[in-house]
C-alpha cells in the first residue's frame, strides 16, 4: 500500500512540474507574436503534405496554400522535425538574401552534416567563379568540343535517345574533365556508379541501416572521396617534381596554387561535381523537352543558333562573344528553369530574435525561402503554367521573382558556369539534329527536384547541311 501511495505521489510530482514547464513554455511563446501558420502532426509536421503536394506533380500549392490561408508574406510550419518560417514573395527572397549572418546563417539538414558523421554537403568552390564570370570564358572551347563528343558518341547513332540520362552523362563527364582533367572513360565510369548513388541518397530518407539507399550513399561517398583524393594528391606530387604534366588549366590546378591543404581541396571538387551535376543536367533536360515541344520555339532557338553557326569557319569553337549572342537561347532555358527549377530552395537558421512583417522570428527556429512562392506566382507571372519564354525578354521578371540560383551572398556560384554549359549543349543539339517528343504528356516526378518519368525520350531527326 505503501509503495502505491509513493507512486502516486511521484506520478502528481512529476505531472505538476510537466504542467509548470509547460505553462511556462507556452506563456514564454505566446508572449511572441509568431507567424500564422500550423505545426501539423507529432514528430512528422507538415512533412507529409510538403512531399505529397511533389508526388501529385504541383509542389507549388503547399506554399500558395498556406499563403492563402495564413499570409503571403510570411508564415510558419514544422519541416524535418524543425518549428520553420517560409519566407514567401520576392520581398521575403530579398530579406533572406541581404540579411545572411545579421539574422539568419546558413543551416543543413542534421542528417546531411559533417556532424552526423553522415553524407556531408561539400562547399562550393571559390566565389570567383560568381564575382567573375569572365574567369571562365577559356572553358567554354573546351564544352563545345564535349558537347560534340558526346551527341557524336550517344545520340547520333541512334533514332531516339533518353535525354534524361544523357544530359546527366553529359554533366557528369565534362564535369570531370572541367575540374580534374580527368578524360579516361575507363576511370570515369569508375566513379560514376557510386557518384549516382550518393546523389540518390541526398534525396532519401537518412535510415543508416544496412541496405537503406541512405547508408548506401555514405558508402559511395567514401569511394568518391577516396577516388578523387587520389587524383588530388597524384597532381600534388607532379607540382612538387615540376613535372609538366602538372601544368594544366582545370579547376584542381587552380585550387592548389592556393594554400587550402588537399582535405579540402577534394571537398570543394565533390561539391562542385555535386552542384554542376545536378543543376545543369535538369536545366538541359528540361530545356530540351520544351525546346522539342514547341516548334515556334525550336524554329526561333533554331535560326539563332544557325546564325552563329554560319558566322564560325569549319572547326572553330563557340567562344564568349557566340554565347551573349544566344539571347533567345537563353530566355528558353529561364523560362524552363522558372517552371521546372533545378532547386527548390534552401534553408537558415535565425541567429537571434528578429522581427519580420509584424512577427516575431525566434532565435533557433529555421527559415526557409522557395522557388515556388514566387515561379508559379500568378501575381508575379501571369498564366504560370504557360511556357513563355518572352517573359525575359527586355527588363524581365521583377527583381527577387525569378530565383532558380538563390540570391546574396549565397547566390549559386556556379550560375554562369551553367549557363554556358547549358547553352554550349544546346547550341550542338538544335544545330545538329531536330528534336520531338516521343511522348508529349509524359509525366514529371517530384522529389528534391522534378525529373521525366520515363526518362524524356526524344525523337531524332538530322539537320541537313
Amino acid at each position: 500500500m505503501d509503495r502505491i501511495f509513493l507512486d502516486l505521489a511521484l506520478l502528481t510530482i512529476v505531472t505538476q512540474l510537466f504542467f509548470f514547464f509547460a505553462f511556462f513554455f507556452f506563456s514564454k511563446t505566446n508572449k511572441l507574436n509568431l507567424p500564422a501558420g500550423s505545426k501539423g502532426w507529432p514528430i512528422i509536421g507538415e512533412m507529409w503534405d510538403y512531399i505529397q503536394a511533389g508526388r501529385l506533380g504541383a509542389p507549388q500549392s503547399f506554399f500558395l496554400e498556406r499563403m492563402a490561408n495564413h499570409s503571403p508574406n510570411v508564415f510558419r510550419t514544422k519541416l524535418l522535425g524543425q518549428d520553420m518560417a517560409v519566407f514567401c514573395g520576392p520581398a521575403g527572397n530579398k530579406f533572406i538574401y541581404t540579411k545572411e549572418n545579421k539574422y539568419v546563417a546558413s543551416w543543413i539538414p542534421s542528417h546531411l552534416s559533417k556532424k552526423n558523421g553522415s553524407l556531408a554537403i561539400y562547399p562550393s568552390l571559390s566565389s570567383s567563379l560568381r564575382d567573375q564570370p569572365e574567369a571562365l570564358k577559356e572553358y567554354i572551347p573546351m564544352m563545345d568540343a564535349m558537347a560534340k563528343d558526346q551527341l557524336e558518341e550517344h545520340w547520333a547513332p541512334h533514332k531516339e535517345v533518353k535525354a534524361f540520362l544523357l544530359a546527366k552523362t553529359y554533366s557528369y563527364t565534362f564535369g570531370c574533365n572541367l575540374l580534374m582533367s580527368v578524360k579516361d572513360p575507363k576511370h570515369i565510369a569508375r566513379m560514376y556508379g557510386p557518384f549516382k548513388e550518393m546523389v540518390s541518397g541526398l534525396s532519401s530518407l537518412p535510415i543508416k541501416f544496412p541496405g537503406t539507399p541512405f547508408n548506401r550513399a555514405v558508402k559511395a561517398s567514401r569511394i568518391i572521396s577516396e577516388e578523387i583524393m587520389a587524383v588530388v594528391k597524384q597532381r600534388r606530387r607532379e607540382i612538387m617534381e615540376s613535372q609538366e604534366t602538372a601544368i594544366r588549366t582545370d579547376i584542381l590546378g587552380k585550387l592548389l596554387e592556393g594554400s587550402e591543404d588537399d582535405g579540402m581541396v577534394c571537398k570543394r571538387i565533390v561539391g562542385f561535381l555535386l552542384g554542376s551535376y545536378h543543376t545543369v543536367s535538369i536545366a538541359i533536360t528540361f530545356t530540351i523537352s520544351h525546346i522539342a515541344q514547341y516548334p515556334d520555339v525550336y524554329e526561333s532557338v533554331f535560326q539563332e543558333q544557325m546564325e552563329i553557326a554560319r558566322s564560325k569557319a569549319a572547326g572553330e569553337p563557340l567562344n564568349w562573344q557566340d554565347i551573349q549572342k544566344m539571347k533567345y537561347s537563353w530566355c528558353v532555358v529561364c523560362e524552363s528553369m522558372r517552371l521546372m527549377p533545378p532547386s527548390k530552395g534552401s534553408f537558415r537558421e535565425a541567429i537571434t530574435d528578429f522581427t519580420y512583417e509584424g512577427v516575431t522570428i525566434p532565435r533557433g527556429w529555421k527559415t526557409h525561402w522557395t522557388v515556388h512562392t514566387t515561379h508559379k506566382n500568378p501575381k508575379y507571372f501571369p498564366e504560370p503554367e504557360k511556357f513563355d519564354p518572352s517573359r525575359f525578354e527586355g527588363k524581365g521578371p521583377a527583381p527577387y521573382t525569378f530565383v532558380p540560383f538563390g540570391g546574396g551572398p549565397r547566390m549559386c556560384p556556379g550560375r554562369e558556369y551553367a549557363r554556358l554549359e547549358i547553352l554550349s549543349f544546346i547550341h550542338n543539339v538544335v544545330t545538329k539534329f531536330k528534336i520531338s517528343k516521343v511522348d508529349p504528356n509524359e509525366k514529371v516526378i517530384y522529389r528534391n527536384s522534378p525529373f521525366p518519368a520515363n526518362g524524356l525520350l526524344i525523337r531524332l531527326e538530322p539537320v541537313g547541311n
